[in-house]
């Protein structure tokens, strides 16, 4: 009879998963009267997102002076930034217009993939970037050498394609088992940790793979940014000069800004142990990762460099 019970409730399980055809994004729902502020606010982020990295990838790929490896990493952080956010963004401000908050279970998984491959791709080029200015300032003879433009090609391609695999695989696990009772997602967009709240079965199980998934893109690009960057520092201060050692800070803390704006909201959403209170706190930490880190990302890089400032006078009319 157990044998039998065990059966019918895997069944019942399977047929909970069929019958849950869509989700609903409760995003904003909580605060009705402020959807249209909130409408154009993310609307006039969004449009700054595209700008500013657009700006950015342009003037990295047209101006002479900024053909270095810094730069043609900063171009694709750039483009990977507008990609990034046009996974999510767009289908926010929808849901923020229309107040129709449906999503189905197949455009969700879409999105879930979409979101992780360009999240691990964002890591593992931050921690590329980071590799790039370990060398230039660690190993500055060799630095024409190793950074050379087929090394610096397939450290791009090798950011882009990396995490395809796993993030995959991850999407495919979560969406192969049922979901049990409600159907409503408590964030603004289809993610990881809020859909795993939704599965049948053992909690630590199906939550297990998220955090294996967060350390392996995560924490571990992390630790080799902060390797790269204690070696930078060492470096740094062993320099005789004010001024190299002033010049050579100013070209890492541009980079050190968006890592941590990035990584630190990630890691406490993926990572920190999670309440049944904790989506609220998911929900406003996931826009610095998802919309934060974009907007600032120009603003950063362009603000706190000579070079882009000289690149961007020269293309835009004064």
């Amino acid at each position: 009879m157990q044998c039998v019970g065990s059966i019918f409730k895997k069944k019942m399980a399977g047929k909970n998963l069929t019958d849950i055809k869509e989700f609903i994004l409760l995003g904003f729902s909580d605060v009705p009267d402020l959807q249209g502020l909130l409408f154009g606010i993310f609307v006039i982020i969004y449009i700054s997102i595209l700008t500013g990295n657009g700006l950015i990838l342009l003037i990295t790929k047209s101006d002479s002076t900024l053909q270095t490896p810094m730069y043609y990493f900063l171009g694709n952080f750039s483009f990977l930034e507008i990609c990034y956010t046009s996974v999510t963004l767009p289908r926010m401000l929808a849901d923020l217009w229309t107040q129709m908050r449906t999503i189905s279970l197949s455009t969700c998984a879409i999105q879930l993939g979409f979101f992780l491959i360009l999240g691990g791709t964002e890591c593992f080029l931050l921690a590329v970037m980071a590799y790039d200015r370990y060398v230039a300032i660690c190993r500055p003879l060799y630095y024409p050498l190793i950074m050379n433009h087929q090394m610096c090609a397939r450290l791009v391609i090798g950011s882009w394609i990396g995490a395809i695999p796993v993030q995959a695989g991850l999407t495919y696990e979560i969406f192969s088992l049922p979901f049990c009772g409600s159907n409503k997602i408590n964030h603004v967009f289809c993610d990881a940790p809020p859909l795993v709240k939704l599965k049948c079965g053992n909690s630590l199980l199906n939550e297990f793979p998220v955090y294996a998934n967060a350390v392996l893109f995560g924490m571990f690009p992390f630790l080799l940014i902060l390797v790269s960057y204690v070696k930078i520092i060492t470096t740094i201060m062993k320099l005789p000069s004010a001024t190299g050692r002033s010049k050579a800070f100013s070209t890492c803390s541009s980079h050190l800004i968006v890592v941590g704006l990035f990584f630190g909201s990630a890691i406490i959403t993926y990572l920190l142990p999670k309440s049944k209170e904790s989506g609220e706190t998911d929900k406003v930490l996931s826009l610095f990762y998802t919309t934060l880190t974009p907007l600032f990302n120009p603003l950063i890089y362009s603000l706190r460099n000579k070079d882009v400032i000289m690149a961007m006078r020269k293309l835009l009319p004064k």
